[in-house]
């Protein structure tokens, strides 16, 4: 197996990890910065259902 497959099965092992990464960092800085634009809580909602599922799943 070479590395770059290597890299996307880790990846890939890691999804859920990954999206729920991502929706901790935006959540963080959407309180200090004060973001807001008009479909924030339905992205937001989106990547917590996402990650949840792929962790669950054992993705």
């Amino acid at each position: 197996m070479s590395a770059r497959s290597r890299v996307r099965v880790r990846l890939t092992e890691n999804l859920g990890m990954l999206i729920l990464a991502i929706w901790l960092i935006l959540t963080g800085l959407i309180q200090l910065l004060g973001l807001s634009f008009s479909g924030l809580n339905v992205i937001m909602g989106l990547l917590a259902l996402v990650a949840g599922l792929l962790i669950l799943f054992g993705r």
